[in-house]
Formats: C-alpha cells, sequence, structure tokens
C-alpha cells in the first residue's frame, strides 16, 4: 500500500471510532497494532500530523481530544512535535476556540514538565527538523537544531513565550512592547466554521469567561515555567546564551507583571511573586550548587567579609587581600620603573580579587583602604639610602589608591555584557548606578575604626590636622578660605583637631567628586564644634591665596609655593600658564614651582601636577621662532629646572606609579638629541648667578632617561629558556610603544578614565607616532651600548675622529701622567672626594658635543683600564681619571657604568688586592658588614655560606669592578651627586653579588666606610645577593614566607602570620641599636627580580606549597575522634582550609611577582601537569579518608585559577587575555584526558579528585568567562569525569556556562537527572 493509503486508512480508523465513541486505549492500541504492521516506526512524526490537522478543526470534540491524549500517553506520537503543531494551529484561535485553547494548555502542563522521557528516543533527528520546521525556531534564535538539547531550549523557551504573548494581546498590552508586535503566530484568527450540532453552539458570554479564564491559566503556567526545578534551569540557559532574546522576553514579562488585571485573579500566583521569578536573582537560587564533596569548600571559598585588626594581622580574612599588599609593597621597589600605570594595575588586580573571593564591593574597598594604609606604616622609621621614602608611599594612598577607586565606581555606569562579566556577581541582581559609591561612603566609616593605622607619619601630622580643622570649620558654620590656614599654624587654634589619614583620605576623594562634603558628618569624624578664631591672625602671609590673587611670582612667594602643595587644580593650572607664556625668569619660576610639594606632596592634584610637568618638557614652538636650530635651545633654563626637580628616587617612582614613564621617555628623547649635538660654546646664566651649559642640560636629561629602562644591567639578565625576566622588556623601543599606544586607544578610551588621562598626556606633547629611529644621535650611542654588551670592544681605528676623541680625552684625564708626574700615593681612606678639574687648563678639555663624547667614552675606558692592568697607571690615577672624565661631562657615566658592567660579567680581568695601598682596604668594618648579613638572613631562617675561609686572606675584586666603586665613592654624598649614583649604584650592587663571595660584603664594606649614614641600606642591599649565589637560599627564603604568612613557626618575624608576619614593617626600623628582623616578604620582594634562573621557582613554591599543607592539617586538623567529634572536625576543617587558601593565594602571588605572564603560562601548561604525573612518595594520608590529599587538591586549585587570574584576569579586558585560550585550553585538555584515562597519574587519587572539582568549581563561580574560550568537545569529557565522581551538580554547571556549543548538552543533562 502507498505511504498516503497508510494515512488515509488512519483517519477512517479515527473516524470510525470517533463515531461509535470507542474507548480511546482501543483506538490506540488498534491504530499502534496497524501502522506497526505496516513498518511505522513509533513515536511518527506523521501520525502526530494527521492526528493536529484531523482536529484542527473540523473533527474538533471531545472524543478526539481523548484520543489525542492516550496517543501522548503510550508515545505513538513525539509530545513535543504534538505541542508545536497544536500551538501553531490552537493560540492564534484562542478566542473562537477557547475550549482547545484550554486543553492544549493542559496538555502543555501535563507533557511540558515531563522531558526526560522525551529526548534521545527513537527518530529523534526527524522529530528535531519537524518541530524546528513548525516554529521556526532555528530561524528566530541563530542557532541550528544540532542537538536534542538545543532543540529542548528553544522548544521550551518558545512556548512559555508564545503564552507570554497570547496574555498580552488578549489583555490589550501587546501594542505596549518596544516591537508593537509578536514574532510568533498568535494573532486572532477568526475562522468560519459550520456551527450547525457544533459542541462550540454556545452562549458568547460563555466563550468571553472561557477566554478571561485561559489568560489566567496561561499566566499561571508561565509561572510555573520559570518555578519548576527543570524548566527554570533550561530557561536560565536561554537567559544566558540567549542574551538579546532574553532581554526582549523579560521585558515583556515585567510589562505583564505590572499591569496584567487577569493575574489578580489567580489563586496561585501574585503581580509580586511573577515580578520576583523575573529577576537575576530567581535564575541564581536556582542553581546553587548541591555537590556533596565540595560543600565545605565553598563554605570558605564564599566567606568574604573582612575582619581585620591593626598593622600585624594575623591570617584572619584580611588575608584575602594578601595579594594586594605584596602588589603595593613590590611598587615600592626603586630599583624598577614600570611602563604601565599603577592605577591600571591595581585596579585589575581588585577586580580579579573581588571576584576570586566574591567579597562584596564595601569589604573590596575596605581591604583597599587597610592594605595602602599597612604600606604607609611600614616606613614610619625607615632607614636612610638612595629608595623611595615616605613620599612615594603616600602618593600611592592618596593619589593612586583614589583613583583607583574612581576608576572602579566609573566602571559601575560602563554598559557591560552580562554574559561576558567574570564575577559570580554576574548571576545576581545587576548593580544599580550608585551602588559603589555607597559601599565606598560605608567603607570610609568603618576605616575609622582602624586606629592603629591611621596615625599619620610625623611628616604629615599638619597635614591632616588641616584636613580635620577644615571639617570643623565648616560644620560650626565658619566661613573661611585657605588662605586661613596659610596665616595660622594649628597650634593657634582654640582646639586640637587630632587629624588623621582618614581625614587625608576623605579630602582626597572629595577633591575627585567621589564624595561630597557631607561626609564631615560622619559620626566620630571630627569631635565637637568651634565657635571663634584667633584673634591677632595676619591678614595676608605669601601663599597661594596671595598668588591667586595677586599672580606676581617674587623670591618669597616663590619659596612658599615650592614648600606648600597646592590646594586645587586651578591654582596649578595659573602657575602652568605661566611657565607656557611667562618671562623667561617666570618660566623658571614656575618650573621649580611644578617641582616642589605640588608634585611629591600635593596628592588631590598630583596626576595634573605631573601632566604638566610632561607638558612642558615638549613645550610648544613659540609663534615668532624664525632660527635654524632647535627651539628647544631657548627653553634650557626651564628644562633644566624640571629636570633636576624630578630626578630624585621619589619623584621618578611617583611617575612610575603614575604611568607616565613611557610619555616622560618620549619628552627628554628630543631633548637630548638636541643638547647632545650642541657644542658648548655656550651658556646660560641664571638669575641666582649659576651658568648651565649644554652638556649640563644633556647630562641631567640622559641620565634621569636612562633611568627609565634598566639599561646597566648585566646581560646575563636574559631569562632562561622562553621566560624572560619582566625587566627585559623595559628598552627604549618599548617604551615608545607603549607611549604610541595611547595615541591608537584615545579614540576607545572613554571607556576607561585611567587611560583617557594617559592618552591626553601623549596627544598633549606629540600627537603623532615617535620611534627611536627619530633620535638618530641616541638610537647610534643605544646600538654601541648593545654591542658593547655582547662582545668585546673593537673598531677603534687610527687617525679617524673617534681616535682623534679618544686621544683629547685621555690628555684630559691623565695630564699628570703626560708631564711625567705619576704619583704613588697609597689610598687608604675611601671618603675622599675627587676636586675634579676645575683649577686646571681648560684649554684641555675638548670643545665637543655630547654624543661625540659618548661615542669616544667606551674606548677611553678599556685604555685606561689596559693601562692599570699593565701597571702603566696606578688604581687612585684611574679613578681620578674616570672622575675627572665624569666630571667633565657627567652623561659619561653611563657609559662607564655600561662598559664596566660588560666587562664584569666577562670574567677576563685578574682580580685586584683591596689591599689599601693600591686599592682602597675594607679591612676596617668588613667583619661587621658580614657579621650584620649574617643577622639578617638568620633572622628569616636562611643559612648562608661559611665566610671563616675568606678572613684570613686579602680581600679581592675583579678589577673592573675595583676601578667602578673606586669611582663611585669619589662622589659626594650630596642632592646633586644622588642623580648620578642612583644610576649607578643598582648596577654596582647587582655586578657585585654576581661575583663570588665575598666580593658584596667587600663593595658594602667600601661604601659604608664613605656613607656611614647609609649603612643600614648597604648591608641589607648586600644581604639580598647571597640568593643570587645559591638557590638553595631562595627556597630557604621561600619557605620562610609561607612559614611566617601561615604563623607555624613562632618567630620574631612571623608572631600570629598573616600579612604583617610576612611583610612586617619594611627592612628600616632599628632595634637595640641594630637593624630589626627584616620580614621575610620584603626580603623576597627585594631580591626576585635579580634571580635570572625563574623557571625553577615555580616547582619549588608547589613544593612549598604542599608541604604547607601538610603542616596545616597536622596543626589545625584533630588526630583523633571525640563524642562530639562531627562538629568539632568540622570547625578543624573549616580552618584548616582558611590557612590552606591562604598559603595558595601567597604562592600565586609569588609566581606571579617573580615571572608574570610567562611564568604563569609555563606553571600552568608544564609544572602542574608534570606534578600531577609525577609520583609523591613522601605524600601519607592522615586523618580520616586522606584529608590531607584532599586538602593538597583544593590548595593546587586555588592556586592555579590564582595565578592565571593575575595572569589574565577574569574578564577579556586586558591584552594578556588574548593568551588565556591557548595555554588554558592545553590544561583542559590534560584534565579531560587524565578523567578520559588516556593519563596515568602519579598523585593520590583524592588529591586528583580535589584538584579537578575545585577548579572547575572556581572557574565557574569566578571565571565563567575563560569557559566560553574553551574547546566544547573537551569540556563535553570535563563534565562526563565528573558526572564518573557523582558530581551531577557541577557537570551541569560548567556545560551551563560553556556557551551556546554546550548549551544542548548541558539542558539534556539537566533533563536527564531532572535537576
Amino acid at each position: 500500500m502507498e505511504v498516503s493509503g497508510i494515512w488515509d486508512s488512519v483517519v477512517e480508523l479515527t473516524k470510525v471510532a470517533q463515531q461509535k465513541g470507542s474507548d480511546p486505549l482501543v483506538w490506540v492500541i488498534q491504530l499502534s497494532s496497524n501502522l506497526g504492521s505496516r513498518g511505522v516506526s513509533m513515536p511518527s512524526v506523521e501520525l502526530a500530523n494527521v492526528l493536529v490537522s484531523h482536529i484542527c478543526w473540523e473533527n474538533n470534540v471531545p472524543i478526539m481530544w481523548k484520543f489525542l491524549e492516550k496517543a501522548l500517553m503510550l508515545n505513538i506520537v513525539p509530545p513535543m512535535l504534538v505541542l508545536a503543531l497544536l500551538s501553531k494551529r490552537v493560540i492564534p484561535s484562542r478566542c473562537s476556540q477557547p475550549v482547545a485553547y484550554r486543553l492544549y494548555m493542559e496538555l502543555l502542563k501535563r507533557h511540558i514538565f515531563t522531558l526526560k522521557s522525551q529526548i534521545n528516543g527513537p527518530n529523534n533527528q526527524m522529530i528535531m527538523k519537524s518541530i524546528d520546521s513548525v516554529l521556526h525556531l532555528s530561524g528566530i534564535f541563530g542557532l541550528p537544531v544540532s542537538e536534542p538539547g538545543v532543540l529542548v531550549v528553544e522548544f521550551l523557551f518558545a512556548n512559555v513565550w508564545q503564552l507570554l504573548d497570547a496574555s498580552l494581546d488578549d489583555e490589550g498590552l501587546l501594542n505596549r512592547t518596544l516591537e508593537k508586535k509578536s514574532r510568533w503566530e498568535i494573532e486572532h484568527q477568526e475562522m468560519e466554521i459550520d456551527y450547525h450540532g457544533s459542541y462550540y453552539e454556545k452562549r458568547r458570554e460563555y466563550n468571553e469567561i472561557m477566554q478571561d479564564a485561559n489568560t489566567v491559566m496561561a499566566i499561571e503556567i508561565i509561572g510555573q515555567f520559570l518555578q519548576s526545578k527543570v524548566t527554570s534551569r533550561i530557561l536560565y540557559l536561554a537567559r544566558r546564551h540567549l542574551p538579546a532574546h532574553w532581554t526582549s522576553f523579560i521585558q515583556r514579562l515585567q510589562l505583564l507583571a505590572s499591569n496584567s488585571l487577569a493575574i489578580r485573579n489567580s489563586k496561585t500566583l501574585t503581580p509580586e511573586a511573577l515580578m520576583l521569578l523575573t529577576s537575576s536573582s530567581h535564575f541564581v537560587l536556582s542553581r546553587e550548587y548541591k555537590t556533596s564533596s565540595l560543600q565545605k569548600f565553598h563554605a570558605v571559598m564564599a566567606s568574604g567579609s573582612l575582619v581585620s585588626s591593626g598593622l600585624c594581622n594575623g591570617a584572619s580574612r584580611s588575608a584575602l587581600w594578601l595579594p594586594l599588599d605584596l602588589v603595593l609593597e613590590d611598587a615600592m621597589d626603586g630599583y624598577q620603573v614600570d611602563a604601565t600605570s599603577a592605577v591600571e594595575n591595581i585596579t585589575g588586580l581588585i577586580n580579579t580579587l573581588q571576584a576570586i573571593n566574591g567579597t562584596s564591593w564595601h569589604d573590596t574597598f575596605l581591604g583597599l583602604w587597610i592594605a595602602a594604609l599597612r604600606l604607609v606604616q611600614r616606613e614610619r622609621d625607615p632607614i636612610e639610602g638612595p629608595v623611595p621614602r615616605l613620599d612615594t608611599r603616600l602618593c600611592m594612598l592618596l593619589c593612586i589608591t583614589t583613583l583607583v577607586v574612581a576608576n572602579l565606581i566609573e566602571e559601575e555606569t560602563l554598559p557591560t555584557n552580562e554574559v561576558e562579566c567574570g564575577s559570580i556577581n554576574s548571576w545576581k541582581e545587576k548593580e544599580l548606578p550608585g551602588n559603589r559609591r555607597h559601599d565606598l561612603v560605608s567603607s570610609l566609616q568603618v576605616l575609622g575604626d582602624y586606629q592603629g593605622l591611621l596615625t599619620p607619619p610625623q611628616s604629615v601630622v599638619s597635614a591632616a590636622n588641616q584636613a580635620a580643622a577644615k571639617a570643623m570649620l565648616i560644620l560650626s558654620g565658619v566661613s573661611i578660605g585657605s588662605a586661613y590656614f596659610e596665616c595660622i599654624s594649628m597650634k593657634e587654634m582654640p582646639i586640637n583637631f587630632s587629624g588623621n589619614m582618614r581625614h587625608l583620605i576623605v579630602e582626597a576623594c572629595i577633591a575627585r567628586n567621589l564624595l561630597d562634603t557631607s561626609a564631615y558628618s560622619w559620626p566620630g569624624y571630627v569631635n565637637g564644634r568651634i565657635n571663634q578664631l584667633p584673634h591677632g591672625v595676619p591678614t595676608q602671609v605669601p601663599g597661594w591665596s596671595t598668588f591667586m590673587l595677586v599672580a606676581t611670582l617674587t623670591p618669597v612667594v616663590v619659596n612658599a609655593l615650592v614648600s606648600t602643595p597646592a590646594s586645587s587644580l586651578a591654582e596649578i593650572e595659573k602657575v602652568f600658564a605661566i611657565a607656557i607664556n611667562g618671562s623667561d625668569d617666570e618660566k623658571i619660576s614656575a618650573a621649580t614651582i611644578l617641582c616642589g610639594a605640588s608634585l611629591l606632596r600635593g596628592w588631590n592634584i598630583q596626576e595634573h601636577t605631573a601632566h604638566f610637568i610632561i607638558q612642558l618638557l615638549s613645550p610648544p614652538v613659540p609663534a615668532d621662532y624664525s632660527g635654524s636650530d632647535s627651539h628647544l635651545i631657548g627653553y634650557a633654563p626651564m628644562l633644566n629646572v624640571l629636570i633636576i626637580g624630578i630626578a630624585s628616587v621619589d619623584c621618578v617612582q611617583i611617575f612610575s606609579l603614575h604611568g607616565l614613564v613611557p610619555q616622560l621617555a618620549c619628552s627628554l628623547m628630543p631633548i637630548c638629541e638636541v643638547f647632545g649635538s650642541c657644542v658648548p660654546n655656550f651658556s646660560w646664566t641664571l638669575a641666582t648667578g649659576e651658568e648651565i651649559s649644554a652638556h649640563a642640560v644633556f647630562s641631567n636629561a640622559f641620565t634621569l632617561l636612562l633611568k627609565l629602562w634598566r639599561f646597566n644591567h648585566p646581560p646575563l639578565e636574559h631569562g632562561v629558556g622562553d621566560v624572560p625576566t619582566v625587566a627585559s622588556r623595559l628598552t627604549p623601543e618599548y617604551l615608545l610603544s607603549v607611549r604610541n599606544s595611547y595615541l591608537v586607544s584615545s579614540v576607545t578610551a572613554h571607556q576607561d578614565r585611567n587611560k583617557r588621562r594617559l592618552s591626553a598626556v601623549a596627544t598633549s606633547s606629540y600627537p603623532e607616532p615617535v620611534f627611536v629611529d627619530s633620535f638618530p644621535k641616541l638610537k647610534v650611542w643605544y646600538r654601541q651600548h648593545q654591542a658593547c654588551i655582547a662582545s668585546t670592544l673593537s673598531g677603534l681605528v687610527h687617525g679617524t675622529p673617534v681616535h682623534q676623541i679618544v686621544d683629547e680625552l685621555l690628555n684630559m684625564m691623565f695630564k699628570k701622567i703626560s708631564r711625567g708626574n705619576q704619583s704613588g700615593t697609597s689610598v687608604n681612606s675611601p671618603s675622599g672626594s675627587s676636586s675634579g678639574p676645575g683649577n686646571e687648563d681648560n684649554s684641555l678639555r675638548p670643545k665637543l658635543p655630547a654624543w661625540d663624547i659618548l661615542e669616544a667614552v667606551p674606548f677611553v675606558v678599556d685604555a685606561a683600564l689596559t693601562a692599570c692592568a699593565h701597571g702603566r697607571l696606578s688604581p687612585r690615577e684611574l679613578a681620578t681619571g674616570l672622575k675627572d672624565l665624569a666630571d667633565f661631562l657627567p652623561a659619561c657615566l653611563a657609559t662607564i657604568v655600561s662598559y664596566f658592567s660588560a666587562e664584569v660579567t666577562r670574567g677576563i680581568w685578574k682580580p685586584v688586592f683591596m689591599n689599601g695601598t693600591d686599592w682602597p682596604s675594607p679591612a676596617v668594618n668588613l667583619s661587621y658588614v658580614e657579621e650584620q648579613i649574617k643577622k639578617i638572613l638568620a633572622a628569616t631562617g636562611v643559612d648562608i655560606p661559611s665566610l671563616a675561609a675568606g678572613t684570613s686572606s686579602p680581600a679581592t675584586l675583579p678589577l673592573p669592578l675595583a676601578a667602578f666603586v673606586s669611582v663611585t665613592i669619589t662622589y659626594k654624598i650630596d642632592r646633586a651627586s644622588e642623580r648620578f649614583l642612583s644610576l649607578a649604584g643598582p648596577t654596582l650592587e647587582s655586578l657585585a653579588a654576581g661575583c663570588p663571595w665575598p666580593c658584596m660584603p667587600i663593595v658594602a664594606s667600601l661604601w659604608t666606610q664613605k656613607a656611614k649614614r647609609w649603612s643600614d641600606f648597604l648591608v641589607f642591599s648586600a644581604s639580598r645577593t647571597v640568593f643570587l649565589q645559591n638557590s638553595q637560599s631562595v627556597v630557604q627564603l621561600l619557605k620562610s614566607c609561607f612559614t611566617a604568612t601561615l604563623g607555624l613557626d613562632a618567630t620574631p618575624t612571623s608572631s600570629n602570620g598573616g600579612v604583617g608576619a610576612l611583610l612586617g614593617h619594611g627592612f628600616g626600623s632599628h632595634f637595640c641599636g641594630e637593624i630589626s628582623p627584616v620580614a621575610p616578604g620584603i626580603l623576597y620582594l627585594r631580591v626576585y627580580r635579580s634571580i635570572a634562573d625563574i623557571v625553577f621557582m615555580t616547582e619549588e613554591i608547589v613544593t612549598i606549597l604542599m608541604h604547607s599543607v601538610r603542616e596545616i592539617a597536622c596543626s589545625v586538623l584533630p588526630k583523633s575522634k571525640t563524642t562530639n567529634g562531627m562538629r568539632y572536625g568540622q570547625v578543624s576543617l573549616a580552618t584548616a582550609m582558611t590557612q590552606v587558601k591562604l598559603a595558595a593565594s601567597l604562592g600565586a602571588s609569588l609566581v606571579w611577582l617573580t615571572g608574570g605572564l610567562c611564568l604563569v603560562q609555563s606553571l600552568i601548561k608544564e609544572t602542574l601537569p608534570s606534578w600531577f604525573i609525577s609520583m609523591h612518595w613522601s605524600e601519607q594520608k592522615q586523618g580520616s579518608e586522606g584529608m590531607v590529599a584532599m586538602l593538597g587538591g583544593y590548595a593546587l586549585a586555588y592556586f592555579a585559577v590564582l595565578c592565571g587570574a593575575f595572569a589574565w584576569g577574569v574578564d577579556s579586558s586586558s591584552a594578556a587575555s588574548k593568551r588565556r585560550p591557548k595555554i588554558l585550553g592545553t590544561h583542559m585538555e590534560f584534565l579531560a584526558s587524565a578523567l578520559d584515562g588516556k593519563i596515568s597519574l602519579g598523585c593520590d587519587s583524592a588529591t586528583w579528585r580535589a584538584y579537578v572539582s575545585g577548579f572547575v568549581t572556581l572557574m565557574v563561580g569566578c571565571t565563567p568567562n575563560w569557559m566560553l574560550e574553551m574547546d566544547v568537545q573537551v569540556l563535553k569529557r570535563l563534565s562526563n569525569g565528573l558526572r564518573k565522581w557523582n558530581e551531577e551538580e557541577l557537570a551541569i554547571a560548567l556545560l551551563e556556562i560553556g556557551g551556546v556549543g554546550t548549551m544542548g548538552a548541558a539542558a539534556e543533562l539537566i533533563v536527564e537527572n531532572e535537576m
């Protein structure tokens, strides 16, 4: 029989049964038997079409609906297809056929909630295609119906949306939607039906009653869809992966909930309940994890509130912010500048920690303020030395941190794609504008309880008191201006204001419009009121108020403005205008003011001050300028003042924190190019009578420029393998590329306040890209510098201009020798300082451009050192000659540094005896230095090599190093020399550290004789070099960091553990006349950049982490069961998990700081897989069910995710996130392969299971955006592996966030488990 004949017979059979009123069951059995005998497989797509077509509408009678219901129950027709067919026919005719609509909804309620039996059945592909053809799902949602789960999501979403639009239409609300219509076929279609003898020959009033009841029922079914455990979870998939459609759906649903009259007649659903079902929080609550083995883990990971006290916090919840403390302290390293802004770095870190820890923004802001305050408090009793001091730390607290907060608050108002959000908070109710600002206010109010952290350092007590006085006077209704505070001392006020650091923080926030003066009314912010002001106060004194009124820069006013920071942007802008448009003397005065207190302590306007300085270093071409030389020459006095003014260690670090190093380098390069090309035949005389030459301007600019990248570090600092050191990126080309990138990003920078600011700085100086090729003289020197480092010196040809310059310089340096007056004077006093060639015949000093001199300097130094090695030149004459060269052109010191750096690392020069006759002797205090080094390291648990064997033999240094240190100790310790010593000092320390022990103690001994007030700093610096001699010392230091942080070994530096034990009070506090014990974290932060082989560090950190976990378990977990052991065990486990999380956080922070992105990627791609594959015989099961092994797995999971989050961020906003898919994808493939049994593991099975489940849990909860980048098949394999462990909920959660590719698998799993 033909196919059409089969279905004709079905219709006939049905008609007969219908006329006879047969039992539906008999009809179904007979029908199924007939179709089965003819080879029709069940459930049948064709039968579904035949039955629905038969009912609609010629046979729309009760018995036919019963037949259809029985066919559905016995599964001879696919329920989903039947519902799809009915929705297309019944919903448009719901007004004329209200009973049919009612019956359709009854069938929908009965079968849509039993999806488990409907997927993956016979004829599945045909059924899917038929449903898609009926409802046009793939066309509407844009997803091909390629798997049953995808069809389930789209079908369910379509059904509830159809009911929603039908209900809106029935209540006249559809035209109030944005589209004014439905995308489904729901509009009324009045049909011509023969009413003679029909079931529907009833009164019109009855139809209307039925229609109203149907609308109520449809809304109730919508509520059931959203409330049901299975369907709501499937709808969550639609919400996540079909966001545009979901937004339209929710808007319509909220319109219905707000305006429906029918819902008020419902007995099961209220408008408020329906509105609640539309909220995001409903979908979070409907998908909470219930995985049994992870409940304790989640409880610990979810603990986000901040409870801390004082500076030396124990291992409390403040440890959530341990990475932040480390990053802030690391930024204080004066030997390192950063090309990126600290605002950008810390903003990214805060977003990462907030997502990983799941903390509120109140706790996040509070943690940020406390960490920044701890940073300042660690500098309360500093040692002296060429390192950043309190000003840099105050910049971090009062300027950088405030700008970070401004960024975070601004982020709240930016449009974001909810699916792209990288935090578990993306599943919470979306933040309302103003929430973060409110949390900022509450965090600052609570900050007042931390009095131990708020005590101001002595140098800022006056500023804190003024901030408190300002608040009190405003609250008291006393109207005063800033001039009043300039006229009086706080001692003259009738009340003690007791200002603290919170007053300064609030003022910084008010200045940036983060707060308003209502903050002055906070409880406890000020104490009391003031009713009268002191009498007899002068009406006016020189200061900013006077300047704003008169604008005359007299010497007295200038001195006042230099010593007092500006209080507003308008004041700084006025100074800048004078620097641009004023007379030459006014330009110099304005430049001096900008580089004064407003730069160092003008926290409320510091970023603007630095911006103006950058602009002034690139002054505009005067309108009337017509000379052939560069217009910069006319600005020489002002440029020199600016360059000297910002050359201090603190100033350079402040520019670095603000991300202005690339722009500063770009401004200095033209100055170097121009003034280095000038013949010094002329000079400029300042108002003070001082003369400056082109050589002076060039030397100051060139020296400052070289501080902005690590030009002077030895060639060994290239890293190992494919893991370069972080500093190796800091080259002139890199700095300019960063600077140029701000020009490119200026179009899109509107989304980032910090980048907008940096783009403005870059554009205001040079609006076009700048490259090293733009500065040919600088490029030649840089290439020569690189060649000098790479190989021995060569290329000097007799008779060439360079050779002639070499001869001239040698004659100038060693003029006494050339006259036959060679000296053999003993050199015993390293504190002696060369007087320079000031009184000598200036005719010997060549009048040459600085670049020409620098080109010859390497050959000059090489000739001098060779002559000394062969006895033709005494050590003293060598040192004096080199110092004379540096005095003649201070920029020569840079090339001298470069040459000595290369020659020391080559190791081809013989050592010389530091005997006090030929070379300066360290004998006076060498033993003291060595003893102090031992004490510093012993306090951190580090053993150093014995120096006993070396005490009886004379101290020796390689010749280049001996010459280098001899030159440096001829400099005076003053501000003028500090600019150059800060250039040479790091290289000297690095070179001495790379030489055999005890070279560094010898160098430190010589320098402590020269600069006794730097003694503590020099000894500390020398102690760091031990770790470059022996990698095991680094391992010991790492262990000390973990031990101190976890409080596992009570020592003077560890106490109760936590941030205070790790970082202490810095390295400068004096203790009984000696250096106090140095916190291990401080020591590590000052050491790690000099360690060349950083790859081994990750393996050591993993090993130490696992050892720490065992120690935590042994010290915290109960050894045996007690009568109330269950509760006690739970408390102990929670304590242990908190400690484990702290250890993992420390480990991740150290890996990230040590090697950055490359080391993190090496860890995830290579180190961790190797660790899991290797055997670990030392692991022993302790406690019940291998609790130690489980804790170890959780520790590694938190460690790995945190490392990845530090490197890539939790979203896709950073450039580094582009590398994430490849590296993380490799790791996920490893996890899936191991779960598939393709890889044999050597670790404990409990450790592996805890790691995988913990790793996935953290990614699902904290970094869901990562999963969107992973291979779909890998995620499915990983999910299957989790299911084998009975981690059904986690397996589903993984698939839910895996993108559209895993949506179908997630839906199938939800349906299968009826979750």
